[in-house]
This record gives C-alpha cells, structure tokens and sequence, in this order.
C-alpha cells in the first residue's frame, strides 16, 4: 500500500504579485541607518519650507500647562536657518548621549550576555523542548521559542534549526518544526513571560514622544509586562493549533529525498553535567527573587515608593532594568562555573564584550534615530502633526478603541519594509503616540498595539533580518524550498496571530479594564 505524499501547493499568482511587492519595496528602501539619515535631512528641509507657509495647531493643553506657549499657539521652528544650524551642531553630540534607550538597552543586554554566553540559556531551552511529550512537544517549541526572544538571536541560531531537527527525529515533516519555532520566535516576538531588552529600548523611545504632550510623563521597562505575559500563552496556543491543523497537513509525510544532504535523525539531549548546571542557575535565580520580593512586598518595603508606599513609581519599577542585569547575570555565571564554560571574572568580562562587539549596528543606528527624534521635537513638527490627526479622527469620530485596529494594521503594513522593531518605532512614535493620547489613550496601551503590528508581519517579510538564515535551515531539508514558499507557509501564523492578538488585546484593556503593565494607564488623562 503506497502512501501518497502531498507536496505544497504553488502560491497563486495574486500572491506572487504579492510577494514581488513587498520585496520590490523592501529592497528600494534603503539601509535603515541610510534612512534615518535621509529623515533627518529631511526634517531640516520640510522644517524651513513648513516655516515659510505658516504651519501651525492651536495648543490643546490648558493654561498654564507645562511647556504650552502663552499664546496658545504652536509654530513650526525652522532647522534650516543660522540658529538651526548651530542647534544641531551644539546638540549633536547630547542627542546621542541623553537617546534613553541606548543605555538602558546595554545595561539589560550586560546581563543577558552572561547567561547567553556560558549556554544556561540555551540548556533551559533545549531542556524545555526536549524534555516535553510527543503530545506537548509543538507546543513546547513554540512557548520556548517565544521566550527565546530574551536574548536575540538565541531562537533564530539555536533553537529553529534545533525545532526541525526534533521533527524530524519524530517521524514529522522537519519544515513543520522549523515553522512552528520561527513563528514563536518572530511572530511571538514581543511577547514573553520575563522583561527582555526589547522592553527597554521601546520604552525608552516612548517617554520621549509622550513627552510631546505631557513632559513629565514617563513610560518604564514594565509598561507592557502583564499584556505580554498572557500573549505568550496566547501565541504558543495558536502556533500550535496552526502547525497541527494546517502548517504540517499541507506538507504532507517528508520525503528524505527532498534533503540537500545527508541528515541525522537522531538528537543528543542534556548531560548529566548540564542539568546540574540548571538546577543550580535555577535555584540561584529563586533566590534572588526571593530577595527582591522582601524589598517591595513587605508594606516598609526598601525598594517602595518612598513617599506613597506604593510599588507604581516606586524605584522597583524606575530599576527594572538593573534587576533584569543581576537576574541574568548571576545565574548565568552560576550556570558557566558549574558546567565550566565560565571560572572567573575574565570569562564574565569577555562574554558581555563580545554582545557589545556585536552591538556596534545598533549604536550606529541609535546615533542617526535619535538625531530624528531630536529634530522632530525642536521643529514642533511631532506636536503639530499630532494635534491636526487627533482633530481629522475626532472628526471622522475615530476616536474610540476601534481606531486601535487601524493603528495596528498600519504597523503590521509598514513591518513588511522595515523590520527593525526600534527603527520602525522611532520612527512613529512621535507622531501617533501624541496623537492617540490627544484622543484619550495612555501610552503604555498605544505602545502594546504598536508590538501586535510589530510583530505578526516579521514572519512573510524578506526584510525581516533573520529571513535569510531561516531559508539556508530550510533548504536543509527540502532543497528547492524557495522565499515564495517559505512565506506561504508562514502566512496562517501571521493572520492567526493578528485576528488572535488584536481580540486578546481588546478583551484585556476595553472589554475587561486589565491594565497592560504594572501601574499602567489605559487611558490618558492631561
């Protein structure tokens, strides 16, 4: 009796076109970094030109408001004049300096590199998804893959080739496991049970677009955590139902022949010495846990607000990124001294210079964003823009969390030509956090749907960073695998988890009130 093998449909030719468009328009875009310089030149030009036809907005702040003009006026402020020049030659160097989230970023980053270099990261995550059932083991790649995200490239390097390999050892269509990881690992990527540096680095550009409206507003590390941790479950959900229902049916029973090499099917699990390691980081980082709730459940807690008593505000909340360095650094060191990929602080030392070494993109681009940022503020053009979309929304009456839809369908759209998260962020946050807090909603909910849009298109866009190392796993395992078919396979992922993440967003912050972090807001009030 044979056995018939269903190979991937061909994508249909409205969505090659598709696919052609999108890489079309990624590839005439160009290098991020080039981008932001371009914005920048062109802020200093439009900024003049906006100068001389009069632009302005009536201030909606009350009087007597923080930073609100006398007159009840705000105009646009010309870069292309004798003192714009001299502004951004004498604040070149402080724009750079004082870009939030580059410090807090390497702080978060430090730690994180500790516990990624001396392999406790990579034994927790091996030991999830190799210690589940046959029945769990979708979903453990998937909620591990979604956690990964903790440490950047972790998932994309480690884990999706590892994901594939599992599948393949089980008799499943490896591409089914390579698909189901990559989808927690980019489609997930904003979400996670623990405060990566991704929580940081958008918090960092947030504060400063809210400040737009309200300067003394501040948006922390945490503003997201809790609508992030139940989107993990949520995400590992879906990618599971997605794989099993759809994703692997459609590939059909794997054919070895499809293989561009020779590949084992056997995959080595923990050592002994490993999972010592483990208990022992495990065990560290109780502890250390356990030291920090006596500093904020006590009601004379040290690490409370000292004022109000309260953790909202408290330097718990302002800290966090200092936590997330000594909750990753310690165990990782712990972790490295027993399995012995780490003896003493030079090993420490050595581990968070080589994430620094591997940063150097990211500082670049941080210089050029936050020279955008900057001129965006001191041109006026952030508040102006804002204040005139708020008024055409309230009235076109889009004022209500409907508009959140549209908001999240921009950011997924413009995700498939700029993949990088803060790029992409600093980019529009000065315009549309200012905008939807004019129309009433706090920034810390505006950010949580700005990581929905963020995050579901990374899996069908070239641009995506990582796109290409998935595709040469992929080819692994079936040689002719091309981008088209990559991206069609990913494709249910990315509509499941939109419809999926958008209702769940819904449900927590309008239907059921649940703030989306720590002391956060749903709503902005002046």
């Amino acid at each position: 009796m044979s056995i018939k093998t269903t190979q991937p449909a061909p994508a249909s030719g409205w969505f090659n076109r598709f696919l052609s468009t999108v890489e079309f328009l990624g590839n005439l875009l160009p290098h991020p970094i080039t981008l932001f310089a371009l914005f920048c030149l062109f802020i200093v030009v439009f900024s003049g030109i906006a100068d001389w036809f009069g632009l302005s907005a009536i201030d909606p702040r009350p009087i007597g408001a923080v930073g609100r003009d006398p007159d009840g006026i705000i105009e646009v402020v010309s870069l292309l004049s004798a003192e714009g020049l001299q502004k951004i030659v004498t604040g070149l160097v402080t724009n750079f300096t004082n870009f939030a989230p580059l410090g807090t970023v390497l702080v978060a980053l430090l730690g994180v590199s500790v516990a990624e270099h001396s392999g406790l990261l990579s034994a927790a995550l091996r030991g999830m998804v190799m210690g589940a059932s046959k029945r769990l083991v979708t979903f453990m790649i998937v909620f591990a893959a979604i956690l990964s995200n903790t440490a950047s490239e972790l998932g994309y390097v480690v884990l999706i080739p590892l994901a594939a390999m599992i599948f393949h050892s089980l008799g499943r269509h490896p591409l089914a496991g390579l698909a189901a990881a990559f989808a927690g690992v980019s489609g997930g990527y904003s979400a996670n049970l623990l405060l990566g540096t991704i929580d940081p680095l958008l918090a960092g550009i947030t504060t400063p677009a809210a400040q737009i409206i309200d300067p003394s507003y501040q948006v922390g590390a945490e503003a997201n955590w809790y609508f992030m941790m139940i989107s993990t479950f949520l995400i590992a959900i879906l990618g599971t139902v997605i794989t099993e229902k759809i994703v692997e049916p459609r590939l059909g029973k794997y054919n070895e022949e499809e293989a561009s090499e020779v590949l084992s099917a056997s995959v080595e699990g923990l050592s002994a010495l490993e999972r010592k390691g483990l208990m022992y980081a495990g065990l560290t980082f109780l502890g250390l846990v356990i030291l920090l709730a006596l500093t904020i459940i006590p009601a004379d807690g040290i690490l409370r607000h000292p004022d109000t008593g309260l953790v909202k505000g408290s330097p718990f909340l302002k800290g966090i990124v200092a936590f997330i360095f000594v909750t990753f650094a310690i165990p990782g060191f712990v972790y490295g001294k027993v399995v012995g990929t780490m003896k003493n602080d030079v090993d420490v030392i050595n581990a968070m210079s080589k994430s620094m070494g591997s940063l150097s993109m990211y500082i670049v681009l941080v210089f050029f964003a936050a020279q955008f940022v900057a001129f965006f503020k001191w041109t006026n053009l952030g508040t102006i823009l804002a204040i005139n979309g708020a008024q055409l929304l309230q009235t076109l009456s889009m004022t209500g969390p409907e508009v959140f839809i549209l908001f999240i369908l921009m950011c997924a759209v413009i995700n498939l030509t700029l993949g990088s998260s803060s790029a992409q962020w600093a980019a529009t946050a000065p315009i549309f956090v200012p905008m939807l807090m004019l129309i009433g909603y706090a920034p810390e909910t505006i950010q949580a749907a700005y990581r929905i849009g963020d995050s579901v298109t990374n899996l069908i866009t070239p641009m995506m960073s990582y796109f290409g190392l998935i595709l040469a796993v992929a080819t692994k395992y079936k040689k002719d695998m091309g981008i088209g078919t990559l991206i069609a396979t990913m494709l249910p992922y990315s509509m499941a988890f939109l419809v999926g993440w958008i209702a769940l967003f819904y449900l927590w912050v309008f239907a059921l009130g649940l703030p989306v972090g720590p002391g956060a807001a749903i709503y902005f009030q002046p």
